[in-house]
């Protein structure tokens, strides 16, 4: 009866212990039914929407998309205006006389003069073609009278004959340089979300640590418990109690160092997305994978259509030969033809000006021919000829390099499916034997021995099923940086810089 009155009295022992670790485990959950719960998709979209990297990157298209514009401005016609309004001298200054002797003279007039000119750039000849009309007007003091001069039109041109036309050249490589940073701004927001991923699996890895460590130490605590229920019944030793105690203080001990850990993630996580430090959150498994193939030829198609790796190496063939033909350009013979026709004419008032102006004509051809130059033009032409060489070379390896690394990357994912699937079902296999050892542990049937091999075992297990979750995650984000392709929706990824929102920009301005 004794016997029997101990049994009951630890077994309500038990029972409150229970109770109030349930009571316990109530009061966490509703602090946690409290947290911010965060996908891997949220981490992403915050991360693209708000982080700082993403502000870089849109200051930097904004920068590019203003050289293109002001390129394209250079060769439309442009009206300007210059002059001198007023320009008062009063010297001394040398005279040639009709003898040729120099006297002194005092001068003292006052000018104004004015010349408004229509430019504008021919890039296919490299020419130069203007029309403009000028005026003048001297007073002199001395003489106390008033001169008027002036062209009342005037057209002409400048033609370059054998010369590097440069305009010609940027007008290829500019609109290419632009091209590029537009799908360098999509591959850096890509990069975003890529770095956005690795801080998310970071952090579900250390909170998983920190909810593991947490679980231990109060199935610990509990098992120390019930231990201690057991050694006033005299069922367990002095030295499987002193290992139950010391279990209890290295999962305490753990759990402390999970939780400092969990801080420190928790501050680099928010500061890269943007979020306020103050949410409380909780980032959720992502657990409903959708396992696809990619077929390499599709993903290598997307890769060399939307990659600006393809267009820079264009662009580098394009800059050789373009040093190769200055080179030579500039070894052999040059000439310049231009030519100006218009009216002139001089008056004492104004309207003189124009009454029956004078004809203006010039035609003009210049030529450069280097005689003797040491072989300095040949050696120019020979050096460039060379880095046209070693460029061809350098970006056919390049193209090259590019296409393997897309159909490995093609390749590797694939074969990340099958290792995600194993350490899934791996991670139930260890929980559940966790959850048996731990009964089987209070119920006397096993050691403290066994019951730390399956924990650890399960801490394992779950860890590398992250691992896995995140190798596999990043492995897609990586694929999605090396072609600009969404897999899942089946489309181009395509974003908005909304500091471009009013202007009228060429690439895609669709929002994902």
């Amino acid at each position: 009866m004794l016997r029997f009155l101990k049994i009951l009295l630890c077994l309500s022992l038990l029972f409150s212990s229970l109770a109030s670790s349930l009571l316990a485990q109530n009061n966490q959950t509703k602090i946690d039914s409290l947290k911010l719960g965060l996908s891997l998709r949220n981490i992403v979209e915050l991360a693209i929407t708000k982080s700082a990297s993403l502000k870089y990157a849109q200051n930097q298209h904004v920068s590019y998309y203003w050289r293109y514009r002001n390129f394209s401005k250079q060769f439309l016609p442009n009206l300007i205006l210059n002059g001198t309004l007023p320009n008062f001298t009063q010297s001394t200054v040398p005279v040639t006389q009709p003898d040729g002797s120099i006297e002194f003279k005092q001068v003292s007039y006052l000018s104004n003069s004015s010349n408004l000119s229509l430019n504008q750039y021919i890039p296919l000849t490299g020419a130069h073609i203007y029309a403009s009309t000028s005026l003048a007007r001297v007073q002199d003091f001395n003489k106390n009278n008033t001169t008027w001069s002036g062209s009342p039109f005037s057209i002409g041109f400048y033609q370059p004959i054998f010369a590097f036309n440069w305009m010609k050249w940027q007008q290829k490589t500019e609109p290419m340089i632009y091209s590029e940073s537009q799908k360098n701004f999509l591959q850096t927001i890509e990069s975003i979300a890529y770095t956005a991923t690795s801080y998310f699996f970071n952090y579900l890895r250390i909170q998983t640590n920190y909810n593991l460590a947490k679980s231990s130490f109060d199935n610990s605590s509990d098992n120390l418990k019930i231990a201690r229920i057991k050694k006033k019944l005299g069922q367990i030793s002095d030295n499987d109690f002193s290992r139950i105690e010391l279990s209890v203080l290295n999962a305490q001990k753990s759990m402390s160092s999970a939780k400092m850990d969990l801080k420190n993630a928790d501050f680099s996580l928010k500061s890269y997305i943007g979020l306020d430090q103050k949410e409380n959150i909780e980032l959720q498994m992502p657990l409903l994978i959708t396992l696809f193939d990619i077929d390499p030829d599709k993903a290598l198609k997307e890769a060399r259509e939307n990659r600006s790796e393809q267009v820079y190496y264009l662009r580098r063939l394009i800059s050789a030969e373009r040093e190769l033909t200055q080179a030579k350009r500039s070894s052999g013979l040059s000439a310049a033809l231009s030519g100006n026709y218009g009216l002139s004419n001089s008056a004492e008032t104004f309207p003189g000006i124009y009454d029956q102006p004078l004809n203006q004509r010039v035609l003009q051809l210049t030529f450069s021919v280097p005689i003797l130059d040491w072989g300095k033009a040949a050696s120019s032409v020979k050096m460039a000829e060379s880095n046209r060489d070693l460029v061809s070379f350098d970006v056919k390896q390049a193209f090259e390099d590019f296409d393997r690394s897309v159909i490995v990357q093609v390749e590797q994912f694939g074969l990340l499916k099958e290792q995600l699937k194993t350490a899934e079902e791996a991670d139930k296999v260890a929980a559940n034997g966790y959850i048996i050892a731990l009964k089987k542990f209070q119920n006397g049937e096993i050691t403290i021995t066994d019951m730390n091999i399956a924990s650890s075992e399960r801490v394992t297990a779950k860890l590398d099923y992250i691992n896995s979750l995140a190798t596999y995650w990043l492995a897609y984000y990586r694929l999605r940086i090396l072609t600009l392709y969404d897999f899942e929706l089946n489309q181009k990824i395509v974003y908005k810089n909304p500091m471009l929102s009013g202007e009228n920009e060429s690439i895609n301005s669709i929002k994902k």
